[in-house]
């Protein structure tokens, strides 16, 4: 069987915690003291709000200037995501490079952690860009982590296709890759040969 899941993850220092167009992250309920952190990750969920103070503390913790992606950088990173996928034998059904962010739709055998599939994707990426261009001040392209989030049906699946297409800005797309051998099925979700074979529908 296969799982497809949502990887977001960002450029290293352009998308700080706190930031006031809001963050996927774990925070804390405020409403009782002692509770314990929510983590909101979940597909649709919300936001966490804006907090200038952790903006800055996270802004003074910075080893290195934020890094930005030139057109160049993306269309490598979307190479070598497609390749990634390739060698691993995993569906990549969507993916969108930004200049600050970088969305993927994967669907992989079983149900690993979307948190490895998510530091293998990055990895690479990093030596794909790293086999080309000095390093950053920073010493990393990414911050630390990223989203993942799995896509329970196709509903889920055709929403998070939807989300990746329709990002403002793209600098680089992924092409699709399935295996020949590929399970096509999902667990209650069916996996497109490519990202045009997705049937979305309009929301209101």
């Amino acid at each position: 069987m296969v799982r497809c899941s949502l990887l977001t993850w960002t450029t290293y220092g352009a998308w700080l915690p706190g930031d006031e167009r809001g963050s996927v992250a774990r925070v804390r309920d405020g409403v009782q003291a002692g509770k314990p952190r929510l983590k909101l990750n979940e597909y649709g969920s919300s936001y966490a709000d804006a907090t200038p103070g952790l903006v800055f503390a996270s802004a003074d913790r910075m080893k290195g200037a934020r890094f930005l992606l030139d057109v160049e950088q993306a269309e490598v990173v979307a190479r070598q995501i497609e390749e990634s996928c390739r060698f691993r034998r995993w569906n990549l059904v969507a993916g969108s490079v930004m200049a600050n962010h970088v969305h993927v739709v994967l669907g992989v055998r079983e149900d690993p952690a979307p948190s490895k599939l998510l530091q293998i994707v990055k990895s690479y990426a990093s030596r794909a860009l790293n086999d080309q261009w000095p390093r950053p001040a920073s010493e990393t392209w990414w911050t630390s982590s990223g989203s993942t989030r799995k896509l329970a049906d196709d509903e889920a699946v055709a929403a998070a296709v939807r989300y990746v297409r329709e990002q403002g800005y793209v600098l680089a797309r992924c092409e699709a890759v399935v295996p020949e051998d590929s399970a096509n099925r999902t667990r209650g979700t069916s996996v497109p040969r490519s990202p045009e074979n997705i049937q979305t529908r309009d929301e209101s």
